[in-house]
């Protein structure tokens, strides 16, 4: 969308995302603005990567590198080398492939993302 001044911006509803792809214990609302993939994952209670999604991708870990912010709940990461940390709402989250996650408590894990949802989680 360009303005009367020449600006270019873009708008689009997480609410009315552009396309929006389920697994076992959560979903993923995908929009594109102005050539950018952005993804808003939802991961309820019991959601695991390498249970939800590791059928989906089909390989060990998860593959994907992620750059967001977690809006609400707790989600714990494991990297392949045995670190963990968790991040919960207000999180700045950036993540290398080779890693595993799981939500934390009772609450679902809602979190954005900038660099990684353009294939997660793809079929």
């Amino acid at each position: 969308m360009q303005s009367t001044t020449g600006t270019i911006f873009g708008k689009k509803s997480f609410d009315a995302a552009d396309e929006v792809r389920t697994f076992a214990h959560g979903h993923l609302d995908v929009v594109t603005v102005s050539g950018h993939t952005i993804g808003r994952a939802t991961f309820e209670p019991g959601w695991k990567w390498s249970e939800s999604i590791k059928p989906i991708a089909q390989t060990d870990l998860c593959e994907t590198e992620h750059l967001g912010c977690v809006t609400s709940g707790r989600m714990r990461v494991r990297m392949q080398d045995g670190t963990e940390t968790e991040y919960g709402p207000g999180d700045a989250m950036y993540l290398t492939p080779g890693h595993d996650a799981w939500v934390v408590g009772t609450e679902p894990c809602v979190a954005y993302d900038f660099i990684g949802f353009k294939d997660y989680a793809k079929k």
